[in-house]
C-alpha cells in the first residue's frame, strides 16, 4: 500500500485543526499515514511515496530552505501541491500575473527594495480614494508584518515600508476595503479542482500591527464568488501549465465598493482548509489522495518494468 506523509512543522505542532480529521479519514480508507514536521532533520522522507504539505506555516520565513527541501522531495515522490506552484504561490507578485489574466484582484501596488518609500507611497495614495489602506510584505503568511493605517498615519506607514525594503523584502501597497469589518473576508475551499465548502472569516487585521481575533463560520459562496474563484484557478492552472487539478485550494475574496468581489488571496501551499468545519471534507480530500497514490504507484511501477 502506497504511503503517505503529511508535512507539518515543529512549531505548528499541535496547532494545526485540520490534521485531526484527515488523518482519521486517511486512516479509514487504510492508507499508511504519517504527520512530520518538514524541519525535523531525524526525518527520512524517502520512504513515503507522497508528501502532502499541510501546517509548514513557517515557511515565510525560511522559503529557500523551505523550497529546497520541497525540490529534494520532488525527486523522489509525489509532491502536493508540485513545486512548480510552491515557487509561483509563495511571493504575492503572483496577483499580478492573474491580474493580467483578467483575474479581478484587489487594487495593488508592489514596490520593489531599489524604491524611496515616501515617495512612492505618496504617489500611490494620490491616485486612491481618501481611506485606510494596507502595507504587507509580498512573502508572508496571514497577518504577519501586515498593518493597516489611516491616510493621517503616512509618516508610520512610510516607516513600515521603508523597514521591509531596507531587509531587501518587496512590499504590497493595496486599499483597505471597508467590506471587510461588515462581511468579512468568504474563503472558498476547492479539493482536487471541486468545490468543497465555504466560509466566512471575520478579519484579523487591526491597525498598527495589533491582529483581532480571527472567527470562522461556515457560509454559502455565491454564483458569482464561486465563477471568480473558478477563474483564478483556471488562471493559475494555464500560466503554471498544470496537467491535473491541485489537490487542494483556497480562494479568498472581498467585496469591493461596487459590491462585486475581488480576489485578496490565492492559497496553495499551506492554508487552513477548515476540515473541522465541514465534515464531508476530510474524507473529500483522502478519497483524492487514494486515487493519487494509485495513480501514482502505478505509473512507478510500469517505468520500473519498462
Amino acid at each position: 500500500m502506497p504511503t503517505l506523509a503529511i508535512a507539518t512543522a515543529i512549531a505548528a505542532t499541535g496547532h494545526d485543526p485540520d490534521l485531526p480529521p484527515l488523518l482519521a479519514a486517511c486512516q479509514a480508507l487504510g492508507i499508511p499515514t504519517r504527520a512530520l514536521a518538514w524541519d525535523d532533520p531525524t526525518i527520512s522522507w524517502r520512504g513515503f511515496d507522497a508528501v502532502l504539505l499541510r501546517s509548514t506555516w513557517d515557511y515565510t520565513r525560511r522559503l529557500p530552505e523551505f523550497l529546497a527541501w520541497c525540490d529534494q522531495i520532488q525527486q523522489h515522490c509525489l509532491l502536493l501541491n508540485p513545486l512548480a506552484v510552491l515557487r509561483w504561490n509563495s511571493d504575492k507578485h503572483y496577483l499580478a500575473d492573474l491580474a493580467a489574466m483578467g483575474v479581478p484582484v484587489i487594487s495593488s501596488r508592489f514596490v520593489e527594495p531599489d524604491e524611496a518609500a515616501l515617495p512612492v507611497l505618496e504617489a500611490w495614495l494620490a491616485t486612491q480614494p481618501a481611506g485606510e489602506f494596507v502595507v504587507k510584505p509580498c512573502i508572508g503568511a496571514g497577518a504577519e508584518d501586515a498593518v493597516r493605517y489611516s491616510p493621517g498615519q503616512l509618516f508610520a506607514a512610510s516607516n513600515h515600508l521603508a523597514g521591509l525594503l531596507d531587509q531587501q523584502r518587496s512590499a504590497l501597497l493595496q486599499p483597505y476595503l471597508a467590506s471587510v469589518d461588515l462581511q468579512g473576508e468568504t474563503a472558498l475551499v476547492y479539493l482536487g479542482g471541486e468545490f468543497s465548502h465555504a466560509l466566512r472569516k471575520e478579519a484579523r487585521l487591526g491597525q498598527v500591527d495589533h491582529p483581532l481575533p480571527e472567527r470562522i463560520a461556515l457560509s454559502n459562496a455565491s454564483p458569482v464568488q464561486r465563477s471568480l474563484a473558478e477563474h483564478a484557478l483556471a488562471a493559475a492552472s494555464r500560466l503554471l501549465q498544470l496537467e491535473e487539478p491541485l489537490a487542494y485550494a483556497r480562494v479568498d475574496l472581498l467585496e469591493a465598493s461596487d459590491g462585486t468581489p475581488r480576489l485578496l488571496e490565492l492559497e496553495l501551499i499551506e492554508p487552513s482548509l477548515f476540515l473541522d468545519h465541514a465534515g464531508a471534507a476530510a474524507h473529500a480530500l483522502a478519497r483524492q489522495l487514494a486515487a493519487r497514490l494509485a495513480a501514482s504507484a502505478a505509473v512507478r511501477t510500469r517505468t520500473a518494468c519498462a
